[in-house]
């Protein structure tokens, strides 16, 4: 491994302009919160670093703070303190919760959880795909068991993130510092589809990092929950997980947001399935409903079938789960 030059930043404007100045000398930067994915691409070659901006010592941006409209949570808030706290929704620490393990959630962050790069076995080991600046998808005629079944084309890897999809759920927006100054996004406009660009997952630029996310106060008897399906039991991403948000008047459903993880390129919501659960009551009979509308447009491909039915059970089990809350 090259050696790489690294920057301490003070603030998150101190650390754009750290960047800026490095890609004004030609060098290539990256902003690192907990690194812990950040340094294994560097150590594995697939991505090449002259500097490292270092955000660990921004202590701001490692706070939740309410007001009576939106919470607004820190990009570089560890995973571990995000988990604990009795701020926000249960959909979103429960997400946190399930990541990795709890040296990783010690240090990994919620903006690199976010931004992380895909996970996919080709783009990891070398392989000049889409991800990595070519013009091929390997999965499509490859090993594609964990790979997409929902926003395939040309590439079919899996958003890696597990706090995504519950933001997603949440109605969240995204704050973005670079450059330019700061901009707000919705997560449709954050996440970024392959057909869009198929080296990207987020719409960051050069220069830019996610600093925080705003996310709306949820109304009166809201409940929510996250549910993940892992092929073991820690140390890995999801094959599929549900963050669902529910909120109720006595037993029927007033609103419904449901978003998917590991099963499409980006964090998958399901239309569909909210607009199904409006004025319905929560029991067996919609829950399982609900669970085979969520697949109804699914897209697998030749090894990843198991993951159509296992996302229609997911979602089953997390609203049953709700209903009994």
């Amino acid at each position: 491994m090259k050696a790489l030059t690294n920057i301490n930043a003070s603030s998150i404007l101190d650390a754009v302009t750290a960047a800026q100045q490095a890609r004004n000398n030609g060098q290539t930067v990256f902003f690192s919160g907990g690194g812990t994915d950040l340094l294994q691409q560097i150590k594995d070659g697939t991505v090449d670093a002259d500097v490292i901006i270092n955000l660990r010592n921004i202590a701001d941006s490692r706070q939740i703070v309410r007001n009576a409209t939106s919470t607004n949570i820190g990009g570089l808030i560890t995973l571990d303190e995000l988990s604990k706290s009795n701020q926000v929704s249960n959909v979103l620490t429960e997400a946190a919760a399930s990541i990795a393990t709890p040296q990783i959630r010690n240090v990994a962050t919620l903006a690199g959880n976010i931004t992380q790069r895909p996970w996919c076995w080709y783009y990891r080991n070398g392989f000049n795909c889409y991800k990595a600046g070519g013009n091929k998808c390997f999965s499509v005629t490859g090993e594609n068991q964990q790979h997409a079944i929902f926003g395939g084309g040309p590439s079919f890897i899996v958003h890696p993130s597990d706090t995504a999809p519950a933001l997603v759920a949440l109605n969240a927006s995204f704050v973005v510092t670079g450059p330019a100054g700061e901009r707000e996004l919705s997560a449709a406009d954050f996440f970024v589809l392959p057909k869009q660009n198929p080296q990207r997952e987020n719409s960051l630029v050069e220069g830019e990092l996610l600093s925080s996310i705003n996310i709306p106060e949820a109304p009166p008897n809201t409940i929510s929950g996250y549910h993940k399906v892992m092929d073991r039991e820690s140390w890995t991403h999801a094959e599929v997980s549900v963050a669902a948000v529910l909120t109720m008047d006595g037993s029927e459903i007033r609103s419904a947001a449901i978003a998917l993880g590991g099963v499409a390129t980006i964090p998958w919501k399901l239309p569909p399935v909210e607009a199904f659960l409006l004025g319905k009551q929560l029991n067996p009979s919609v829950a399982r409903e609900a669970g085979e509308l969520a697949v109804a447009d699914a897209q697998p491909l030749a090894k990843n079938g198991h993951k159509v039915t296992m996302t229609s059970a997911a979602v089953e089990y997390a609203l049953l789960s709700l209903a009994s809350a």
